[in-house]
């Protein structure tokens, strides 16, 4: 996801996103410790997503709490 369609949620579909792509990761971890998947770049690709929406998940967080 881009930066600006990350912007666009609230913060309660950041969260439910935030979980959804956790159990991706973690789902997509075990297949390729299995040797189901053979291209890591999709494990790498989805950190980085899950970090972008943490990082405008903890400044949108910061801009309600002031």
């Amino acid at each position: 996801m881009k930066v600006v369609e990350i912007r666009k949620l609230t913060t309660k579909q950041l969260t439910q996103e935030s979980t959804k792509l956790r159990e991706e990761i973690a789902e997509l971890r075990r297949q390729f410790a299995m040797g189901e998947m053979q291209n890591s770049r999709v494990i790498r690709n989805k950190r980085k997503d899950l970090a972008r929406m943490l990082t405008v998940l903890s400044e949108q967080l910061a801009k309600e709490n002031i």
